[in-house]
């Protein structure tokens, strides 16, 4: 999804969103953006799996007795 940084105000950045909607979110989340930036926000399938594998593997050692 595709966000435009609207305008940064006392530690938000506004990003504006294709619809036209404004999101505020922390300045800190997003370090080094300007006002008129493209940030494009994907979700990452692999490192989602990844993370979820090592859960699994952790709650069955856990629960192994």
């Amino acid at each position: 999804m595709l966000f435009v940084v609207d305008r940064i105000e006392e530690g938000q950045l506004f990003l504006e969103d294709e619809s036209e909607q404004l999101f505020a979110v922390p300045r800190e989340m997003i370090p080094g953006v300007k006002e008129g930036d493209c940030i494009d926000i994907s979700i990452n399938r692999k490192e989602t799996e990844k993370r979820r594998d090592n859960v699994r593997r952790l709650m069955e050692e856990l629960f192994r007795d």
